[in-house]
């Protein structure tokens, strides 16, 4: 993988959003030179063939020739800089594409030749405008070079060594459909738009996967420096003699890696992007010195080892399409190679979209990463109907080719023709290159990818992910690169499934005490609810609740209703809040059936929330069938959840009284029924009594008095609990009052209107709906019989916050501003203390509102 360097300097860069679009109204074609004149007007329909003509005339102008030869010339030291990289990385990669032995030995200099292609069909592409990089570079993918020794290997064994034609026209058609495979998945990601989901495979893998490469890449520096086989190689007693023991070969692999290592050390010291193509055009001038100082002769260097001994390298370019033959083509062995073309696919597709981005930090030029994808789809699908190997954008490259000057669309075209030009010269030089060069070359790229992947991430990553990098690169030097990806998807998932089962998935655990619904109710109710809501547990969920993960909240409900828990604090609700739940999995949902059953054992009632019958919660608890379980309740969000367990307990209550009672008013599902005729015969039972007779029995001694009038029934209802009740002061305060019916629907105030009073609540109920931001929850609060409404905004005189509305049909004692003012002035007393009531209810409905909703933080 390409290194990311140094920031470069800021530069503006074309946008074009619309996948696939090539030539532009300023289309490279008219040399206007530069990325801002190519800018103005990108993004702007295909011209007919008619006016691109005419463009193209018109550009042939003084002034446009003059601007072209001054972008020309700026580009010179670009180019220059981006052919030499060609020639290494064509000398080094290129002589690597074949294996060295049996009947590929002999095929360096046409692996050259498809490398110089394949960087042209790219340099082409992206200079045309396939990249909104104007000065993009385009290479062969070096990092796939295993994956083709492998296919060759594989090939060769299934046809036999005896049909040396069949192999490699086999072999041929094998690395051109790679590029279609590679172009075609290329095309589809970026003009469906779906380059991100590369983002989501696993970086570790891919780090992995890289250091493997780099190991392979060092191995490879070996056996080109000595000759050896990559058959041969392999870690055993007779080969490490063979490299380490035996002083002429020692010779040839050690300089090179010395080379290597010596300019990794000058880089690391001096940063100049010229440093690495002097360093490599240096070390043959050295060689060829030392050579004539001392009067060898070339073909006996050649003979030890020295100087590459190619037969055919005065072939020219195009000799490898000679050995494209479908006739000679083997399908079977062809097909055999599938897994190994999708692994090849695997590791291609998942460069560009972490290059593309990277680099545009680096030059501070915005694109779009699946435009550059569907150029990369177009250069992929080129070479493959071309007969040549895959390519991709170049990090490396094109950084320092825009360092130097080449910022241009013109200069692509002047490297694309300098790379032509090299190609037509043909291979016959490689016979004269040392061997040690394209050894340090290969050594420098396997060093720099095994740091990268060993070194770099020791400090970024996490042990479980440390130890899935290293293993990768292990199995892949040992086994093969097929297996290596595979076994890291492997060990990723393990690790995934370890770190994740480590993860409580129980975010928090409430009694019903301490966590309660948001509905205002009267005082005593409140009170009788606080205490036997002891017997409501919430349990908070999160993340994705899987077999790792769902053994530690099945253990957790157990311990609450089963030993010394239970003895202590016996359940009634077990409440599961789900909001947080991302998924949950079929293992994890048939634990909630177990879970159920042992519920069921106790006649605890499971409430679920938190979740829609239709989203993936839903559905997965839907398809196990524990939503249609007896003793099981469902609501979308945890206060409604909360309300009904409220509610339960309140309908427990009234029902199982003996005297008649006028039915009270609740929110919510009007389904709760416990089937408790009486309150004895269980702890459970007799809490609920006890707490009742405390609580709600002792407001109605106060309040049931049939011969008292509204509104002091109501008054009495509302502030009993905040202080004594002056039934003489309260009557001053009736005509003040006003009794307003409300009918079900009826809104009436909206957040942000200014007030108009308060109320207090005889009959009916109302919900209020608080939306404080965008992006921010919806919070619902009702208020039923004997609580208050607009009590806050009516006495600050400050804009409502809630939109109320009449859930139910509703009768209400009004207090306006202006009778409040006018109660103010004249009875001060009585307006003091009804006000400081009116504040003591207020802040008790809020305390209870802002603990409900810390409580699910």
């Amino acid at each position: 993988m390409d290194k990311i360097a140094e920031e470069a300097e800021p530069e503006t860069a074309p946008r074009d959003d619309s996948p696939g679009r090539f030539f532009t109204e300023s289309s490279p074609l008219v040399f206007e030179g530069d990325n801002r004149s190519y800018s103005a007007t990108n993004g702007s329909a295909h011209r007919a063939p008619s006016k691109l003509a005419g463009n193209l005339i018109r550009s042939v102008r003084p002034e446009n020739l003059a601007r072209l030869g001054t972008t020309v010339v700026k580009a010179l030291p670009a180019v220059l800089l981006g052919t030499l990289l060609n020639i290494l990385d064509g000398v080094s990669y290129g002589m690597i594409i074949f294996p060295a032995a049996g009947v590929f030995a002999d095929l360096g200099p046409m692996g050259v030749s498809m490398f110089f292609v394949s960087a042209i069909i790219a340099q082409l592409v992206y200079s045309f405008g396939g990249s909104g990089f104007a000065g993009a570079n385009g290479s062969m993918m070096i990092e796939v070079v295993p994956f083709f020794h492998i296919l060759a290997t594989s090939i060769a064994k299934e046809i036999g060594e005896d049909k040396p034609r069949e192999i490699i026209a086999t072999t041929m058609v094998a690395f051109a459909f790679s590029s279609v495979l590679t172009g075609l998945t290329f095309f589809l990601l970026g003009a469906l738009r779906l380059g991100i989901l590369i983002g989501f495979f696993p970086r570790h893998i891919l780090v992995g996967c890289i250091g493997g490469v780099g190991v392979f890449l060092i191995i490879t520096g070996l056996t080109v420096s000595t000759g050896l086989d990559d058959d041969e190689f392999s870690f055993s007693i007779p080969i490490l003699k063979y490299l380490f023991l035996n002083v002429h070969n020692l010779a040839l692999w050690a300089p090179a890696l010395g080379l290597a290592v010596l300019l990794r050390i000058i880089t690391h010291k001096l940063h100049h992007q010229l440093i690495f193509p002097m360093y490599f055009i240096i070390i043959p001038i050295i060689f060829y010195i030392v050579i004539s100082a001392a009067h060898l002769d070339l073909g006996m260097l050649r003979k030890e080892g020295w100087l590459f001994d190619i037969a055919g390298s005065k072939d020219p370019w195009y000799k490898f399409y000679t050995y494209y033959d479908l006739r000679a083509t083997q399908f079977g062995p062809l097909i055999a190679t599938l897994p190994t073309q999708f692994a090849l696919l695997f590791f291609n597709i998942l460069h560009p979209p972490l290059n593309v981005p990277a680099l545009a930090v680096s030059l501070d030029i915005d694109v779009d990463t699946n435009k550059e994808l569907v150029g990369h789809g177009y250069s992929n699908l080129l070479a493959g109907f071309l007969g040549t190997v895959p390519n991709y954008l170049v990090y490396v490259n094109t950084l320092l080719f825009y360092r130097v000057g080449g910022d241009t669309r013109v200069s692509g075209f002047l490297l694309a023709g300098a790379t032509t030009l090299l190609l037509i010269i043909g291979t016959g030089p490689i016979a004269f290159i040392p061997v040690m060069v394209v050894g340090a070359l290969i050594f420098v790229l396997g060093i720099d990818l095994v740091k990268e992947a060993v070194w770099d991430t020791r400090h970024r990553v996490s042990r479980f992910e440390y130890i899935t990098i290293v293993s990768i690169m292990v199995v892949m030097t040992v086994w093969d690169f097929v297996m290596g990806v595979l076994f890291g998807i492997v060990v990723s998932c393990f690790f995934f499934v370890l770190q994740n089962s480590e993860r409580r998935s129980i975010r928090a655990l409430h009694t019903g005490e301490t966590v309660m619904s948001t509905v205002r109710r009267p005082s005593a109710h409140r009170a009788y609810i606080r205490e036997v809501s002891k017997q409501t547990t919430l349990l908070r969920l999160q993340g994705f609740l899987f077999f790792g993960t769902i053994a530690h909240v099945e253990e957790t409900i157990r311990s609450l209703v089963d030993g010394p828990h239970w003895r202590r604090t016996p359940i009634r609700f077990l409440v599961l809040d789900l909001t947080l739940v991302a998924g949950v999995d079929m293992s994890a949902a048939e634990a909630f059936m177990r879970i159920q059953r042992v519920l069921s054992a106790k006649r605890i009632i499971l409430v679920l929330c938190g979740f829609s019958s239709e989203s993936p919660v839903g559905r997965a608890l839907r398809n196990v069938g524990l939503l249609q379980e007896d003793g099981v309740e469902s609501f979308s969000t945890v206060n409604d959840a909360l309300e009904w367990t409220e509610n339960a307990y309140l309908r427990t209550w009234f029902s199982a009284q003996k005297e008649e009672r006028d039915p009270i008013a609740l929110p919510g599902r009007q389904d709760t029924d416990l089937g408790l005729n009486s309150l004895l015969g269980s702890p459970r039972r007799s809490q609920l009594a006890d707490v009742g007779s405390r609580t709600i029995a002792r407001e109605h001694s106060v309040d049931s008095h049939r011969g008292n009038p509204e509104p002091y029934n109501t008054l009495v209802k509302a502030f009993a609990s905040y202080g004594d009740i002056d039934k003489e002061l309260f009557a001053k305060l009736e005509p003040y009052l006003e009794r307003v019916p409300v009918p079900e629907g009826h809104i009436l105030w909206a957040q942000g209107d200014e007030p108009d009073g308060l109320y207090i609540i005889e009959a009916g109920i109302l919900r209020a709906t608080y939306k404080f931001a965008d992006f921010t929850p919806i919070i619902e609060e009702s208020m039923v019989p004997g609580t208050l409404a607009g009590e806050l905004s009516a006495l600050s005189g400050e804009s409502r916050n809630a939109t109320v509305v009449a859930e139910r049909q509703a009768t209400l004692w009004k207090l306006s501003t202006e009778n409040l003012r006018l109660l103010e002035t004249q009875d001060p007393h009585l307006a003091g203390s009804f006000t400081k009531l009116v504040l003591k209810a207020a802040k008790i409905d809020y305390d209870i509102l802002l603990s409900s909703l810390a409580a699910r933080q």
